[in-house]
Parts: structure tokens; C-alpha cells; sequence
């Protein structure tokens, strides 16, 4: 697909950002920046957020921004980068363990979606995230059977709220 079939000059930057599917220096100095600010929840709308998994190596918080994709009352969280993404992995390795934060701290699940069912969320994905639009393929107004064509190529993660512990003292 041409460039300016995928929003031109401003795509071409995008797509530097992110080159090789890992973000360059910048665009880290870029998510650092937004990670924090989504965090505070001063930003609109509330799907813009902070994704902090543990690094599967270090065991260190990661933190970075993410776009929630809303669809059919579900929330989703999408890798725009692909399926070998770093936080794809991270959040397979802690078994979908995870905390979204928007001016609070939620604990959340991240269960993957299966490929077959991936096709709407990518499509409403890219309706909300318009970062996204230089890495995935597909016009976002395109039918869902070329999101279909490459939903095996993009994880996809339904956020579940995981309810607080709640502690009980035995007397």
C-alpha cells in the first residue's frame, strides 16, 4: 500500500520511530514522556493509558502508553507492532499479568484473543489509535476480511479487571 494510502509524511515518521519493530531513542523519549502523563488521567479520553508489566528478564516494571480498543463491550489492548513486540512478551511471560493505570491503578488480566476472532478489534483498533495506522497494513476502513488476512500477525489482549484482594484476620 502507498504512503499516501497510509497518511503520508506523517506515517514515514511513525514507521522511523518504530524501525525493526523496536522503538528508537526518540520514540523511547517519546513513550516515557506519555507513559507518564496517560498514568495521571489528565488526558482524554480515558482510553489512552499506561500498560506497566514486568520485564521478563530483569523482573523490572516496564511502563509504556497504550490505546484501549473498545468492542462489543469488551476492552482490548493491541500490539501495533506485532506479535514479537517486548510487552507481547513480557505479558506472556507473567502469564497476562498487568496494571493499566488512568489516574488509578487497575490490576488487570490480559487474556489473549485467537487469531479468528482478532478482525474487529484490529478494525476498531485502528479507528481510536491513529499512531497505529503506519504499522498495520490494512486502511482503516477496509472490510474485516483484510483484517482477517492479518489478525495472525497482531496480538490482541481482552483486559479483565482483577478484583482486589481482600484480606481477612482470623480471630
Amino acid at each position: 500500500m502507498a504512503d499516501t494510502a497510509r497518511g503520508g509524511p506523517l506515517h514515514l515518521l511513525d514507521r522511523w520511530l518504530y524501525r525493526q519493530g523496536r522503538p528508537n531513542r526518540v520514540a523511547r523519549l517519546m513513550n516515557g514522556a506519555s507513559s507518564a502523563l496517560f498514568a495521571t488521567g489528565f488526558v482524554l479520553p480515558g482510553r489512552y493509558m499506561t500498560l506497566e508489566v514486568r520485564g521478563r528478564r530483569t523482573g523490572r516494571r516496564i511502563a509504556l502508553p497504550v490505546v484501549v480498543a473498545d468492542h462489543e463491550g469488551g476492552r482490548y489492548l493491541v500490539s501495533m507492532l506485532g506479535e514479537n513486540a517486548s510487552w507481547v512478551r513480557n505479558v506472556r511471560a507473567s502469564g497476562g499479568s498487568a496494571v493499566l493505570r488512568h489516574g488509578r491503578r487497575d490490576t488487570v488480566h490480559l487474556e489473549e484473543v485467537e487469531p479468528s476472532g482478532r478482525a474487529p478489534i484490529l478494525r476498531r483498533y485502528l479507528a481510536v489509535a491513529p499512531g497505529a495506522r503506519a504499522h498495520i497494513p490494512v486502511d482503516r476502513r477496509a472490510p474485516e476480511a483484510e483484517f482477517a488476512a492479518i489478525a495472525d500477525r497482531y496480538s490482541v489482549f481482552r483486559i479483565t479487571v482483577t478484583p482486589p484482594e481482600v484480606t481477612t484476620v482470623d480471630p
